[in-house]
């Protein structure tokens, strides 16, 4: 949208999953991709979770100084957790949204494919859709879908309103999908994504959000930061136009 990107640290409060410790978060560009960050088990006691959503609420609103208008909004704080609530965890998101509301920070649900909850785009769904909010949306992410063994086909089921943004990277050949981790992640392209196949999907149903970069490869992070934010650009860009020329 032409508008320049805005980089600061903030300290990010999950509410989604459970609760705990901050941690520094680097941001980038006017979307902030992480909300969550707190591990302390217990967050359906009242006193915890009023805390935890007061800490949401500054959250947002540092991220709406930095000029962000969305936080993503993954199952951070319960990674382990195998009875999570889906119907708990939308009603958790709809206060979030309430107060986004309120900020002008749109939470995006996020699946995380390594998480034993909201580990699969359906689960995910489920929890936008118990939410029962205007503005109620999802984040996917190439890997993430992956790693929590979706189907990419399951993307077809969405309509394009419902996604703000997608998190483009690519995941090689090997090793196997229950191996594979955050560091395996490569650029668009550089991998056996079938982002074709992504691509025409989000193009039928009306995707026209944002396409975000997002690697956690540890070789990369020993490059010039600048070098791999033009490489990861060029890389997606061409992966999209060599989509375009099929």
């Amino acid at each position: 949208d032409g508008d320049p990107p805005t980089i600061g640290i903030v300290r990010l409060g999950a509410v989604i999953g459970l609760g705990g410790e901050d941690h520094d978060i680097v941001l980038g560009h006017r979307q902030i991709d992480h909300l969550a960050v707190q591990r302390r088990r217990g967050l359906q006691q009242p006193l915890i979770y009023r805390v935890g959503l007061e800490q949401a609420r500054r959250d947002m609103d540092w991220v709406k100084q930095l000029g962000g208008v969305r936080i993503a909004a993954p199952p951070s704080g319960a990674t382990n957790q195998t009875d999570l609530s889906l119907d708990a965890a939308g009603e958790r998101y709809r206060a979030l949204l309430d107060i986004g509301a309120e900020i002008g920070v749109t939470p995006q649900v996020e699946v995380w494919g390594f998480s034993k909850s909201l580990s699969k785009l359906g689960e995910v769904l489920y929890v936008a859709a118990a939410a029962g909010h205007p503005d109620a949306c999802v984040l996917p992410d190439v890997y993430h879908l992956f790693k929590g063994g979706s189907s990419f086909e399951s993307l077809k089921l969405m309509s394009g309103r419902s996604m703000h943004c997608f998190h483009m990277n690519d995941y090689p050949a090997a090793p196997p999908r229950e191996e594979m981790t955050d560091a395996h992640r490569v650029y668009p392209g550089d991998g056996v994504a079938p982002l074709a196949e992504i691509y025409s999907t989000l193009s039928s149903i009306g995707f026209a959000g944002t396409f975000s970069l997002e690697l956690f490869n540890r070789e990369y992070w020993q490059q010039d930061a600048l070098t791999v934010a033009k490489t990861g650009l060029e890389k997606m860009q061409g992966s999209v136009d060599a989509w375009r020329d099929k």
